[in-house]
């Protein structure tokens, strides 16, 4: 099992829940259609790793920063930065064909985190920002979401049990890319345009 950290305390998730298309920028970019109700999948344990690549199994990857919460007796207690990967020309060949895209999203290595930080009252105003080589990549927040982040964990809980330490991945606003090896990533969580938790990768 793969584990996190929560409050500096090793942490084993069983699932890590992820919400697409909720930045109406990020669907915009990729040509997605609006959806008409909360996109979910699923990334397994395995996916969970602190090693940044920029190709599995001579497939690209994508980046896309997430700001993510683990569950505590099924409400949100931690918050963190997470980057999902994303192999993006086979989850194209998968949709095309009106197939599943797990393996485009829940391969091994598929996702990273920072330390999760408990949850501050006010979580209306978190945010994350994403630099790559120092340049801004990504940024944006709650504000930008369709689905804010209690909306999503009463949503969800209507069809799965969200079990303690679970992650939830609530989607990425406008400006995802291809990793190139050699790139530093840092990403943090704002609270109120104040950091709250960082983490930094070198993409390899």
């Amino acid at each position: 099992m793969q584990s996190i950290k929560i409050m500096g305390l090793a942490t084993y998730p069983s699932k890590i829940v992820c919400v697409g298309r909720n930045y109406v920028a990020h669907i915009e970019e990729l040509g997605n259609d609006m959806p008409d109700s909360m996109v979910v999948f699923n990334k397994p344990n395995s996916a969970i790793t602190d090693i940044l690549r920029s190709h599995i199994d001579d497939q690209s990857l994508h980046y896309e920063s997430e700001l993510a919460f683990t569950v505590q007796s099924g409400k949100l207690a931690t918050v963190g930065f997470g980057l999902d990967l994303t192999k993006r020309t086979l989850q194209a060949t998968l949709k095309g064909k009106g197939l599943p895209w797990e393996r485009a999203k829940g391969f091994n290595g598929a996702a990273l985190f920072s330390e999760f930080v408990a949850l501050p009252d006010d979580i209306q105003y978190l945010s994350l920002r994403l630099e790559v080589d120092g340049e801004l990549r990504q940024q944006g927040g709650v504000d930008l979401m369709i689905y804010k982040p209690h909306a999503i964990v009463r949503e969800l809980a209507t069809f799965t049990t969200l079990e303690d330490g679970d992650i939830i991945m609530t989607g990425t606003p406008a400006g995802v890319g291809e990793i190139r090896a050699g790139q530093q990533f840092e990403g943090q969580v704002l609270l109120r345009g104040n950091p709250l938790v960082a983490a930094t990768w070198i993409a390899r």
